[in-house]
């Protein structure tokens, strides 16, 4: 089992997908670093997974929650909760992108 593990962790980790945001524009996008977090937590790499993208646990929750929505068709309330989870999210991506653009701003003016 371990072995397995293993080897799906180093083929995920010499094919990851590349960011055609920051090839374009040469910064990073809001989801830059979510599939080295997802690679780092599958680990057990709580704290790096966190230190790389926090919003990873938070989004993989989201999609879950999305995948039991769809597969067992919750009630019509749940649009709500739905709704109001996708804006938190979001929410909170965004100012971690911030607090991460604004890091790297202040590293290149003190370098």
């Amino acid at each position: 089992m371990g072995c397995g593990r293993l080897v799906i962790i180093q083929w995920l980790q010499h094919h990851l997908l590349t960011c055609p945001f920051k090839y374009l524009a040469g910064i990073d996008c809001p989801g830059c670093g979510f599939q080295r977090s997802v690679i780092a937590l599958v680990q057990g790499n709580f704290h790096q997974s966190l230190a790389i993208y926090p919003p990873t646990i938070p989004l993989l929750l989201y999609f879950a929650y999305g995948i039991v929505d769809r597969r067992f068709k919750l009630d019509n309330q749940q649009e709500t909760i739905k709704k109001t989870g996708f804006i938190i999210l979001g929410s909170f991506i965004l100012v971690c992108y911030f607090i991460k653009i604004y890091r790297l701003y202040h590293q290149s003016i003190s370098a």
